[in-house]
Parts: structure tokens; sequence; C-alpha cells
């Protein structure tokens, strides 16, 4: 009766998708999740308003994907054996409704995902670029800048999760795997922007440092903690053929039961059971990322310059965090760095050709001082803006692992195809 039931849910949920599509989709201060949303940031800022009655947008996405990879290692713990073939199809659903004159709703549910066998809730958020709804006219001038999000959502820390594959959601990335240590969480929490007219930015917030959120008691007697963000940069179409772009931002935790900003994707790597031992009864789903096991009192910076000149594009990352796990005393010290470039080419720039190179420097929590570097090759063509092929090789490298890891030694190296569908 249960499966029934959410087939008959499901299946009413994409006819009414039909009927929606149909219509006029588009939503004020809102990024399209289409070829139209690349290289968007945070979603733009106008003091216009298309809002006549509450408008529901249905949308959604799906990556489906073929790997063909091998790995190795010093051989002390035998790898599992993997070959060539499709990996499970991913899916998203997203519902985006306009419920007042500057007041939106975004909610994301993973319908298949790597992880889990259900669909389940990303999370969802409440965006507010006008205050009418206190009364009209209210904060006018301040709200003509500013823009207020609230929710159990995606942290705006860094620009590199603009640029990520979010489970099925895979047409902003040129690539196909994200960084190494891939900086994503979802907590509950606001955010406070402001876009000035000369293209600076800042933004504010607060979250509970939780992602499983819970009304528990830890063993400090307190059902949690806090953490801040901050961001500030500048974003600026100079000429009609350059773009510049430049943010610091800033993720700082004291107390927290157990900070997951490493590890908070539940829908795992794009890489598919690489590295991971030959007798683990389960799937290591985030197999080809870094967590470097922060847990408490994490400090972590991110810069982000992105530049983009014709068809050239350049987009970098310099991230250094620190933290410890909740058995240590000291300090330990993470360093990211990342560098890609693009080459967009074709009416519309239907085409790309891009590469990235990607390294990260760390401390275990066992005094092993690691390293891990990555290099992939990418190139995409966009059939409409809806859909999206893109191809990849990919080889990453573990170096200085400790005698008897898993990783010692560890490499792997190969192609992957994406076909990537999101309307």
């Amino acid at each position: 009766m249960k499966a029934i039931l959410k087939k008959a849910i499901l299946s009413t949920v994409i006819l009414t998708g039909f009927t929606f599509y149909a219509q006029n989709r588009t939503l004020d201060n809102y990024r399209q999740p289409d070829k139209n949303g690349i290289n968007v940031f945070e979603s733009e800022k106008s003091t216009s308003s298309s809002f006549d009655g509450v408008k529901v947008r249905i949308g959604g996405s799906s990556t489906l994907q073929f790997q063909s990879i091998e790995n190795e290692n010093s051989g002390a713990i035998p790898l599992a054996e993997i070959g060539s073939n499709f990996n499970l199809a991913t899916a998203n659903l997203d519902l985006d409704v306009a419920l007042y004159d500057g007041v939106r709703m975004h909610l994301r549910t993973y319908l298949s995902s790597r992880h889990h066998n259900e669909p389940y809730v990303k999370g969802g958020y409440f965006q507010i670029d006008k205050l009418d709804f206190v009364s009209e006219g209210f904060l006018e001038n301040f709200m003509k800048h500013a823009t207020i999000k609230v929710g159990h959502m995606e942290n705006n820390y860094g620009d590199a999760h603009f640029r990520r594959s979010d489970n099925a959601q895979t047409i902003f990335n040129p690539f196909v795997g994200n960084l190494i240590m891939d900086s994503f969480t979802t907590e509950v929490g606001a955010e406070l922007y402001y876009k000035a007219d000369n293209g600076f930015l800042g933004m504010v917030g607060f979250s509970n440092g939780k992602l499983n959120q819970n009304v528990k008691k830890s063993s400090e007697g307190t059902t949690g903690g806090a953490a801040f963000l901050a961001k500030l940069g500048y974003d600026k179409q100079i000429t009609d053929d350059i773009r510049f772009r430049l943010t610091g931002s800033l993720y700082n935790t004291g107390y927290a039961q157990n900070v997951y900003l490493y590890s908070a994707d539940r829908a795992g790597s794009r890489y598919y059971s690489i590295m991971q031992d030959a007798t683990a009864t389960s799937d290591n789903f985030r197999s080809g990322r870094f967590d470097p096991g922060f847990k408490n009192k994490i400090t972590a910076v991110m810069i982000n310059p992105f530049i983009k000149y014709g068809g050239l594009e350049f987009f970098g990352t310099v991230e250094l965090t620190s933290g410890k796990s909740s058995s240590e005393v000291d300090r330990r010290n993470t360093e990211q760095y990342a560098a890609e470039a693009l080459y967009r080419f074709g009416q519309e720039e239907k085409f790309y050709l891009g590469t990235r190179y990607n390294t990260v420097s760390s401390e275990l929590i066992t005094g092993d001082d690691i390293t891990m570097d990555r290099f992939q090759l990418g190139a995409g063509w966009f059939m409409t803006k809806n859909i999206l092929m893109k191809a990849e090789y990919v080889v990453q490298n573990y170096n200085d692992y400790p005698v008897g890891n898993l990783l010692e030694d560890g490499k792997f190296n190969g192609f992957t195809l994406e076909a990537a569908i999101s309307f």
C-alpha cells in the first residue's frame, strides 16, 4: 500500500508539472535551473515584480552516468575490483513557489540518490526580497539592495558550491566530480545579503551548526551550538566581454555537537565504488573525497576569484581550514587549492573544453601529513538549454599515506560520461 501511494503521489506531481510547464514559469530573483543559470552565484536582485498571485513552479533534474575508471593502491589492503558500466541514475524534484510579492519558497527533494534508497528532502528556504507583507513600502530603500533567506538550507559558504553537482542537478558543473574536499552542508539558519549598485556584495548569517536536526542534549548538556557565516566580495560586468568576481567567505563554529561541513552531502560522490576495501560490506558513498574529520571548533576561509573574458573562463579556490575532532585537544590544519580554466564556444556557447587541477594537504588525526591531487579534463555539449552531454578524464593520486592504510600509494584514473537534464 505504501509503495502504491508513493507512485500515485509521484505520478500526480509529474502530471501537474507538465501542466505548469506549458504556462509562464519565470520567477523573480530566481536562478534558472538550465543553461541560463551557468555562472550565476547568489540569485539576482531586482526591484521589478511579476507577481500576480501564488505561482507554483515544478521542476527537476535527472543525470545518467557511464563510468570506466581503474583504481590501485600498495596492495596492503586489497581494493574492491571495479569495471565499466552505468551507475545509478539520479533525480531531483524542485518546488519553487511565489507566495507573495517579494516572497518565494524553494524545496528540493532527492528522488533517487546514491546514498538513500528512498526519496528524502534535501532542504528548503524562504527568500524575502520585499517586506510589503509587513506593510506596503516597509523598509523599501533598504530592501532594494537586501535579501533575506531563512530555512533548513544549503549554507552560502564560498562560491564553489554554486558550481558543484547537487545529486542530479549537474548542469552547473562543467566537470563530473566536485572538489576533493567538498565543503557543502545544510543547516537551519538565516542569511542577510546586501548588493550595492557598484558591484560590492556582503552576507552575514547564522545557523545552528547541525546537519541532523533533533532536540537531544549532548554530554555537555546542550542541544547544539551555532555557526557564523560571512561573505564579502565584488562582482561586476566591467565591459560586454569582461566579468570579474572576487569573494572571501568565512564559516566558524565555537562548540557544536557534530559539524559536517565536509561530509554533509548525503547524495554521495560522483565517482562510484572507487578506493574501497574489498572486504567492506557497504558502499563508501563518499569515495574519492576527503574529510579532514573536523567535528568541533571549525574555522574555514575560502577565497574564490572568477574571471570571464569572452568565451574564456577561470575559477579558482583557495581554502584554509582548521579544527579538531571531539577526542582531540589540539587543532589541525588543512589546505585546499583548485584552479579551473574553460573555453566556451559555438553559437550561444553551446560547447566547452576545460581542465581543473585540485590539491589538498592535511594533517590526519594520526599525526601523518598527507597530500592528494586530482587532474580533470572535461568537455561538454548543450544539446538544448535543458540537456547537457559531458565527458571527463580524471586521475587522482594519494600521497604520503601511512603504511598499511587503504589509500597507501592510492590512485584512480579513467573516463566518465554524463547526460544531464534540468528544467
